[in-house]
């Protein structure tokens, strides 16, 4: 009986896995086809997004816990700091950082860990990859202006009002944990501000350029930077070098490195088990390779009722969407029948959530927490897209 108290949780995994494994209708075609789309879906990650994303936010969350003292996250992003500075740097961050929704986990992973509010940070988690730039000109000019506007002007506004809920729900055991951080214990930082910002400043900087995405139009300005953007992310890669051989000790460098492989050992497994599932359900962007047919969906997202923004935004909620990828996904369901309600409810919810994002949320801030941030994105996404359809032509 003791076994079973200790292990039931595992033994109901494995016994879930057999069945599947031993019910599986592997002649099926669409039960193959699935199969290979959900491994193509992991093989066309791991080739766009780890070495580019992934692999250099992964380098910045280790540098947060080690490098960026805990007073200044506190300063900026603290419980305690000021709502105007705290929320305002968290919802601006996704113009900057214009990543994806595993893409932005290492990075909350890194603020997170080293004192930010659960407010501040599930701010930046939404905003990250919601407040993208580029997606929002994009939306406004493929799927119109009035989409354009209403992902830009809510996914801003979700952002803070996510964070404020967030901190409102969990905010007493929110003082617990960063208590349990040991704030305040840390030795004082003996590098000069300006060093530690310039080296986190081209960090980001590689990132963005590392990842940046190819646009449709070649000759706009974006598609002339993707044209050359891997130009300035070797200069910054030489750059970045230099700093670490001049300003930082063999056994900082030791320890950033050690943080990053920590962070990279906690999300990566998880990340790429997400996509795989992602892709077995609902396949490759594009295609209807997956389980559950791409015609289901377009019919059940038609008109403007509770029921049809709700079911758009729990799909867009469980989709897993490269940057930019939602605009012509929802082009297509557009073109099928999708109300713009609907539409606006998927592009609120599906850029900032992924199935494999919520998996690796939960293991960094608890199954509660992430139940509740996911519940707050997909109620909001659904209200918002009954609002937008009601006026929207």
């Amino acid at each position: 009986m003791t076994f079973l108290r200790d292990n039931w949780k595992k033994l109901l995994i494995f016994v879930g896995v057999f069945l599947v494994a031993y019910f599986l209708p592997m002649q099926h075609p669409r039960v193959k086809s699935a199969i290979l789309d959900a491994f193509a879906m992991v093989s066309d990650y791991a080739q766009k997004h780890v070495l580019f994303c992934l692999v250099p936010a992964f380098f910045i969350a280790g540098a947060i816990t080690v490098f960026v003292s805990q007073e200044s996250v506190l300063k900026y992003l603290g419980a305690k700091a000021s709502k105007v500075l705290a929320y305002g740097v968290a919802s601006i961050s996704g113009t900057i950082l214009a990543v994806c929704s595993c893409t932005v986990l290492p990075l909350f992973a890194g603020i997170y860990t080293r004192g930010a509010g659960i407010g501040p940070a599930t701010a930046f988690l939404y905003s990250g990859p919601a407040i993208n730039v580029l997606a929002i000109i994009l939306t406004a000019r493929v799927l119109g202006w009035e989409l354009g506007v209403g992902r830009a002007v809510g996914a801003v506004v979700f952002s803070v009002v996510v964070g404020l809920l967030m901190a409102l729900f969990f905010g007493k055991e929110d003082e617990a944990r960063l208590a349990d951080l040991g704030i305040g214990d840390e030795p004082a930082e003996t590098r000069p501000l300006w060093q530690t910002a310039l080296y986190m400043l081209t960090m980001v900087l590689i990132l963005i350029f590392a990842a940046w995405a190819k646009p449709d139009d070649p000759n706009s300005l974006w598609g002339l930077v993707y044209r050359y953007h891997w130009y300035p992310t070797l200069a910054l890669l030489v750059i970045l070098v230099i700093m670490v051989k001049a300003w930082f000790r063999p056994a900082e460098v030791t320890h950033w490195t050690s943080a990053t492989w920590t962070f990279a050992a906690q999300i990566l497994p998880l990340l790429l088990g997400g996509v795989l599932v992602a892709g077995l359900l609902m396949g490759m962007p594009g295609t209807d390779n997956g389980l559950i047919p791409s015609s289901w969906v377009a019919k059940l997202v038609g008109g403007n009722s509770l029921f049809a923004n709700f079911f758009a935004a729990i799909v867009g909620a469980f989709m897993y969407f490269a940057t930019l990828t939602e605009v012509p996904i929802l082009q297509g369901l557009l073109g099928s029948g999708m109300g713009k309600g609907p539409a606006l409810a998927l592009l609120l919810a599906g850029p900032a959530l992924s199935l494999p994002n919520m998996i690796v949320i939960g293991s960094i801030m608890g199954a509660r927490k992430t139940v509740v941030f996911v519940s707050l994105v997909v109620v909001m996404a659904t209200l918002t897209g009954m609002v937008f359809g009601r006026f929207a032509r």
